[in-house]
């Protein structure tokens, strides 16, 4: 199995300028920050961007009020992310924090891009203080767990192999000459569940986003979406 942490580090460049370039990531900007946004709590003390990139979704809660530190793994990523807030290079399983450092902590569409899942979550568990929250966004699971049949829109969605031990999953983008691909683990939704449950944190919410009425007009490539789920929001508190 690959090692994400080189294989993005590689690509930062080229997500970054895709990343920032206003219209390019309609999912993101229609879809997935939106609703994300909605299952986060108020701005408190201190929020960890944990697998932060290029630094688009600290930026935006800095300017909604939140104080935000980001780690990520990725020396190109944290030297992007801080053009935009703070930021620190490390692996999730060994953060450079004290104990309930943070009152929030937040992974915006990195932990199926985490070579060690369940090493992870003890180290957000413990720098979260006693009643802080966990918010993190993923690719939906039954989404990698599948594909369309064909580019049509009524086209089946079919899951061909395992569900439950699919392999990576490779997204290529190339647009305008960015290109850059990313590789997606395929987690299935009870992996993550326990990996919360292991660590005392309680979930409050899941959310499965539902495109807004004009998304299909703006990504016409994204209509066979309307009928899965394409990103999964989870609110979870430490007991």
């Amino acid at each position: 199995m690959m090692k994400l942490q080189e294989y993005w580090d590689e690509q930062a460049g080229a997500w970054a300028a895709f990343a920032r370039t206003e219209g390019y990531d309609v999912a993101h900007a229609q879809l997935n920050f939106p609703g994300f946004l909605r299952v986060l709590p108020p701005p408190g003390r201190a929020a960890l961007d944990v697998g932060c990139g290029e630094g688009r979704v600290g930026a935006e809660l800095e300017r909604r009020g939140y104080r935000v530190v980001g780690v990520d793994s990725s020396p190109r990523m944290v030297e992007l992310a801080r053009e935009r807030h703070e930021a620190v290079v490390a692996d999730a399983t060994a953060l450079p924090f004290d104990d309930g450092a943070f009152d929030l902590a937040i992974a915006y569409m990195s932990l199926m891009n985490m070579d060690d899942l369940e090493g992870a979550l003890p180290e957000v568990a413990r720098v979260l203080e006693p009643g802080g929250r966990f918010c993190f966004a993923v690719t939906h699971p039954f989404a990698t767990a599948g594909s369309f049949a064909s580019g049509e829109p009524d086209a089946p969605y079919v899951v061909a192999g395992s569900y439950f031990e699919g392999p990576d999953r490779t997204w290529e983008s190339d647009r305008d000459g960015i290109r850059f691909r990313f590789v997606d683990r395929v987690i299935p939704l009870e992996r993550y569940t326990r990996a919360l449950e292991a660590e005392g944190l309680l979930i409050e919410a899941l959310r499965e986003p539902a495109p807004p009425p004009d998304f299909v007009a703006d990504a016409p490539s994204m209509a066979r979406h309307l009928r899965i789920p394409l990103f999964l929001h989870v609110r979870a508190v430490k007991r």
